[in-house]
């Protein structure tokens, strides 16, 4: 096992590694809730809201909401963030892994009170071997998908839940899907106040079913070549702040506990967003870093993230 210390507070940082890159996704299904955030109006809005029959006040009101819905997983806004992940020093040959993760988040209402909120992530891997000489792989990796109940008005104390469950699918590239299909329950809870988002979310998968492929890959991880089930908790505390120009600067842990190798992962992440205009449609930007305090022999040392967030408010 590799353990590594973290010296000073400024060792902040983003993302997650298990033992296979299918496995990767499916133990850390939470790639990028990863606090999205926001941002400065465009210098327009207040032309735009007058011209409409609204005032500059009304559309900074508007932004604002924007902003505060972004950091909350469960709120009622369609977004489709896709999340860019660069890890590095993988394996002997210090090799790196790139992985997009499409994520859509959809809610639906469900009468008066209740919202249901889908996120699936859909994820696109490059991967280099890991030892020298060894061969890349690329293609698709297992989907997994996280289906929230929460209420669409924050509890009497302010805080804001859901809980529902969590599906991973094989549906990867050979050599880069753990071969299983997996469910468990998934829950999460938050609260927005003065500026400040804090909360956490948790889930676990058990793997009920396998596919014919084998799991591992010489593009992946530290592997021990085993097929053993997946049995992982992932664990995501988050905490953000956003200044009143909606820029915000965000810090949470992505932790997954692997059951099956009695193994941590845990990268940290500190990562700054800005939410723009582009062409009048909202889209979010996020730049991030990464840093895995513990993890798997052979796994990443560091990373980056890079998220553009495309948003489609009622």
């Amino acid at each position: 096992m590799k353990t590594k210390i973290i010296i000073g507070a400024s060792a902040l940082l983003l993302a997650v590694t298990p033992n296979l890159i299918g496995q990767d996704l499916a133990r850390n299904p939470n790639a990028d809730i990863g606090l999205l955030a926001y941002d400065q109006p465009h210098p327009s809005a207040a032309v735009d809201a007058d011209s409409a029959g609204g005032t500059a006040a009304d559309t900074k009101d508007e932004e604002a909401e924007l902003a505060k819905k972004l950091q909350n997983p469960v709120a009622s806004l369609i977004s489709v963030p896709i999340q860019n992940n660069w890890d590095f020093g993988i394996g002997p040959a210090n090799a790196m892994r790139y992985t997009a993760n499409i994520q859509p988040v959809i809610p639906f209402s469900l009468g008066t009170n209740w919202n249901l909120i889908t996120r699936t992530i859909i994820p696109v891997i490059y991967a280099e071997s890991p030892i020298k000489g060894g061969t890349a792989q690329s293609g698709l990796g297992d989907i997994v998908q996280s289906l929230w109940l929460s209420p669409k008005a924050p509890t009497s104390s302010g805080w804001i839940w859901g809980a529902g469950m969590v599906l991973l699918y094989p549906s990867g590239t050979d050599g880069l899907s753990s071969h299983h299909w997996g469910a468990g329950p998934t829950a999460l809870v938050l609260k927005q106040q003065n500026g400040w988002t804090y909360g956490a979310l948790v889930n676990h998968i058990w793997s009920y079913a396998q596919t014919g492929g084998h799991g591992t890959s010489d593009a992946g991880d530290a592997s021990d070549g085993s097929d053993a089930g997946i049995r992982a908790t992932f664990l995501q505390p988050f905490v953000s702040y956003s200044t009143k120009t909606f820029t915000t600067f965000g810090l949470n842990t992505e932790s997954t506990y692997d059951w099956s190798h009695s193994q941590w992962s845990v990268p940290l992440n500190a990562s700054v967003s800005q939410l723009v205009k582009l062409g009048g449609k909202p889209v979010q930007f996020a730049l991030g870093a990464k840093y895995y305090a513990e993890g798997p022999s052979g796994g990443p040392d560091w990373g980056m993230r890079f998220t553009v967030t495309f948003l489609f408010p009622k």
